[in-house]
């Protein structure tokens, strides 16, 4: 039956039919969508006399905008008494301002909270003032980088179940929530994006499956002396607290919306838009209601007052001011469908959208997104999140720049924590090496998501009065591996590695480092990219199997020596020709002839290297990593179900063999990156949820092959037996999950013959305690791994064996380096750059400028045999830029060299496949550069074993 909301206001009538859906448990319930399960009551207004009824009625026409104390201000409202002036010197200045081309040489003045003098700065500014002067000796500043799309504080590390605030369960819509009320200010993503550079984010509701997902805040990420959430909020809506609004200018306020997938806790798509067009329909009434009363207030009626009630509801305000233009509407949408279907929402009620977040679709409808009412809207996107999801399946590296050139204001994002928020800068390094022009790129993470959050007058931009959220660089920002030497916000120093004796920007003096890096030309690959709708065909665009003459090579990394096993990587440098022979190297330097050929290819300097090996990700078992439809199927964990018998092994042990798929995307991808190897178990390798305790027989393969008969698809069928043990976050699909000492139990009981040997499991641990077959055990807490220590010696001891243990993820493993390396166990970090999602997590070593070392330095001092696995099956692209990321963070101690091996000949040695690869693996040579930065890109395959080259 239809609900009816009526009053003396009203006019017409509201009618809205109640919907049954579902609760997010897939319990089925006849569920009243928020926004239809309450009649607006319009509630008396409290006694006020006539005048501040009519400053109230005025208030409604005020425009968010600079207020009057902001105008004429000469020191910030977030000024901590006490806070020293400092004077930075000798600066290069990216201000952001004239679409970031401005850059300023000189002097950098900071008093009060605010930026007091830019370029030449007078002594008598300063001189009598106790001022801090800090010599840049030129290096780069910046403004503080801006985050509009971050959960930080709200999934709080490491995560807790006491600290979890996600999308609530309480319906579809609901604009009444904020954001602020769930902030933990303990959250260690904090200090860590500061360490990144990051000194504001916009904290959104999580919008997992709500509609309307409530109100969002933009905050400053420095502890205050009052501690507190609220005094971290940058200029906070006069309604966060019943403050007197300002009668000319009224402050933004930021509500959340999405649509797709995400909502489908309340039903389909066409429920999701229903639910958003009532809840308009329902801010449209109070609206009116409130215009004419005002109206009639304002024609004199005064006399009337008393007797009525201003029309009003506290569910509902936020969304009255999203119509009446004094909100900030962030959508996170991806398809067409639901980008379309939320702009005609917008033209429907007159909605002013301030950014579409996600969007991966929208570089294949600018015109549409040109359409939303009002504004033309940023476009919030991050660099590699495409297929993760059916609905991000089509996105694409290049849409920050298409959308760019189209018009569009671009901002980058890091979905914290979905993407360590630490890394923001990242993002922009990635769009500008996919094309986006330099100062579009920093632009991104800076003045772009200030003007979006309405914030420009105060931070995005260096200038004088703006706020003072600064960052001095290392090098270059667009630089791989550029990192803070200091930060400041609000005037006021947050991270100062010098003091600290942070050694950071060893190596990164070069005038190169200092410029932005000269990025390959993708322009065929970015109209590609529209012509297929994403879906750009993934195979070479032609094979030779003769002879092809890579020209012009600027280094060479081979394994050619017999004892590379031991000696890793043999390079070549100088500018030099390779002759390739039926896809063998045949010669190599300047005497060989780089005329006659197949195939004649100038690399410009470029190198040629071994393929990298992933491990880790699910690269080919699935197509999509969110959508089981694509995969292998729900497996079963011998911890919490017994296995059927008609398996007739109690430990359900599966390989991951029986499971390839080849030709996935995420594969090919991968082989396109220079990644042609994978190794890949059946665990989970994101940071909320591993899967099942057993992870199976992992196998290794190549990400080209076409299919599994294929010559040298396979390289090894059985690569190493996995299992995970750890505790299980709040967030994991199996919390609260099996103890730790149940797993390492099991795990001892598997070791000592625990199993018939006729069963799967009885007959590979076996295998695992004799040191036949790698033992990979995903685990990230020291103490659980020196548990695992004296169980291997335990084993070792009892049966006389030597097991080759592995420890991947090994988050905490830098603790336990001396022991770690005295028991030869090898350590697979994953990802390469840590940080404490978990409880397991929480002691890790995030490296400069909080450190002076890393998980990995530490290891390599230490002597142990060190690989890198990827974080998730969408990074792999960008394992190359991981391994160059390492060396500038080691200070010097990793070489180029010893960065490849990394993933090359260290996995090999560590999972024991170094024959299976060996002089018959495959080469990728990369153009303009070395491949592990931003100038490069590859453009061959050269694969020995079926004597041919992929020219890409």
């Amino acid at each position: 039956m239809p609900l009816h909301v009526q009053s003396s206001h009203f006019q017409p009538r509201v009618t809205i039919d109640i919907l049954p859906l579902r609760w997010r448990s897939g319990k089925h319930n006849s569920l009243f969508l928020a926004v239809l399960s309450t009649v607006a009551v319009l509630e008396p207004d409290r006694v006020v006399g006539a005048s501040d009824i009519l400053e109230r009625c005025a208030s409604l026409r005020n425009t968010p905008g600079l207020s009057s104390d902001l105008l004429f201000r000469d020191r910030s409202d977030r000024f901590e008494f006490g806070t020293r002036p400092t004077l930075i010197k000798n600066v290069t200045l990216w201000t952001g301002a004239r679409n970031g081309t401005e850059i300023v040489y000189g002097d950098v003045y900071l008093d009060k909270g605010l930026v007091q003098g830019i370029g030449y700065i007078p002594e008598a500014l300063y001189a009598n003032k106790d001022t801090e002067v800090v010599d840049a000796h030129g290096g780069w500043v910046t403004p503080g980088l801006i985050d509009l799309h971050s959960h930080a504080g709200l999934v709080s590390a490491p995560i807790t179940a006491g600290a979890l605030e996600l999308d609530s369960p309480n319906g579809p819509i609901l604009p009444w929530l904020r954001s602020i009320d769930g902030l933990n200010t303990h959250d260690a993503a904090f200090a860590y994006a500061v360490a990144g550079g990051v000194t504001t984010v916009q904290v959104l509701p999580d919008n997992g499956h709500n509609a309307i997902g409530g109100q969002a805040f933009m905050i400053k990420l420095r502890k205050t002396s009052q501690r507190t959430p609220t005094s971290m909020v940058i200029e906070p809506p006069y309604q966060l607290n019943g403050t007197r609004p300002d009668p000319y200018a009224s402050r933004w306020r930021h509500l959340v919306m999405a649509c797709g997938e995400s909502t489908r806790a309340y039903g389909n798509r066409m429920d999701n838009m229903w639910a958003l067009r009532a809840a308009f329909a329902m801010a449209r009434g109070f609206r009116d209601a409130q215009d004419a009363f005002c109206a009639r207030v304002e024609a004199g009626s005064t006399d009337k007052i008393s007797s009525q009630s201003y029309p009003e509801d506290y569910r509902w305000e936020a969304l009255v001011d999203v119509l009446r233009g004094k909100a900030k509407v962030s959508v996170q949408c991806e398809e067409v469908v639901d980008l379309d279907a939320m702009v005609r929402l917008s033209q429907e009620f007159k909605i002013p959208i301030s950014s579409f977040q996600g969007a991966h679709e929208g570089y294949l409808v600018p015109g549409a997104l040109k359409s939303t009412f009002a504004d033309v809207p940023t476009i919030v996107l991050s660099a590699d999140s495409s297929r993760q999801k059916r609905e991000t399946f089509r996105g694409s590296e290049f849409a920050p720049r298409i959308l760019a050139e189209k018009g569009f204001p671009i901002a980058m994002k890091s979905d914290h924590d979905m993407h360590n928020s630490r890394y923001l800068l990242y993002e922009a390094q990635q769009a500008h090496y996919h094309g986006l022009p330099p100062n579009i790129a920093l632009a991104s993470v800076t003045s772009a998501p200030a003007t979006a959050a309405g914030l420009l007058h105060r931070v995005g931009i260096l200038r004088e009065g703006s706020d003072a959220d600064l960052v001095l660089w290392d090098s270059h920002p667009l630089q791989l591996g550029a990192t803070p030497r200091k930060v400041w916000i609000d005037g006021i120093l947050q991270v100062d590695a010098e003091r600290s004796h942070i050694p950071i920007g060893k190596g990164k003096n070069s005038t190169r480092r200092h410029e932005p890096p000269k990025v390959p030309n993708f322009d065929a690959e970015k109209d590609k990219a529209v012509r297929y709708e994403g879906l750009v065909p993934l195979r070479p665009n032609m094979t030779v199997g003769g002879r092809v003459v890579f020209r012009n090579v600027g280094e060479l990394y081979t394994r050619d020596d017999p004892d590379y096993a031991h000696s890793g990587l043999v390079l070549h440098e100088g500018k030099m020709n390779v002759i390739v022979e039926r896809g063998r190297v045949s010669c190599v330097g300047r005497v060989c002839d780089g005329e006659n050929g197949d195939a004649v290819i100038d690399l410009r300097g470029g190198s040629i290297v071994p393929g990298m090996m992933n491990f880790g990700p699910s690269v080919g078992i699935e197509e999509i990593e969110n959508e089981p439809s694509t995969g292998d199927g729900a497996r079963l964990d011998p911890l919490k179900v017994d296995m059927p018998k008609i398996m007739g092994d109690v430990g359900g042990l599966v390989r991951v063999s029986d499971a390839l798929q080849f030709g996935t995307r995420n594969a090919l991808v991968a082989h396109r990156a220079g990644v042609t190897y994978a190794t890949t178990s059946f665990l989970k390798p994101a940071a909320f949820s591993r899967g099942s305790f057993v992870g199976g027989l992992s196998a290794t393969f190549r990400t080209g092959a076409n299919h599994g008969m294929e010559r040298a698809a396979i390289i090894k069928s059985v690569t190493a037996l996995h299992v995970a043990i750890g505790r299980t976050t709040p967030i994991s699909p199996s919390y609260p999950g099996i103890s730790v000492s149940t797993e390492i139990a099991t795990l001892r009981h598997l070791l000592l013959d625990g199993e018939d040997e006729n069963t799967e499991s009885g007959q590979w641990f076996k295998k695992a305690a004799n040191g036949v077959i790698p033992l990979v055990i995903d685990v990230s807490n020291a103490d659980i791994m020196a548990t695992l220590i004296r169980l291997k010696n335990e084993v070792e001891e009892r049966r006389g064996s030597y097991m080759r243990m592995v420890f991947s993820r090994a988050t905490e493993a830098h603790l336990l380096a001396e022991e770690i390396a005295h028991a030869r166990i090898g350590v697979i970090l994953s990802p390469s750059r840590q940080f404490p999602w978990s409880w397991d997590e929480r002691r890790v070593l995030p490296g400069p400028p909080l450190t002076n070392d890393t998980a990995l330095s530490t290891l390599i001092k230490h002597g142990v045999t060190v690989g890198l696995g990827a974080w998730d099956a969408g990074h792999v692209e960008g394992t190359r830029f991981d391994l160059g990321w390492a060396g500038w963070d080691s200070n010097g101690l990793i070489t180029k060299k010893q960065a490849y091996e990394l993933m090359t000949t260290n996995l090999e040695k560590i999972l024991d496949i170094e024959g299976q690869v060996g002089d018959m693996g495959e080469l990728v040579a990369y153009e303009g550069g070395s491949a592990l930065d931003f100038t490069s890109k590859p453009v061959a395959v050269v694969s020995p074993s079926r004597g041919l080259v992929e020219i890409l």
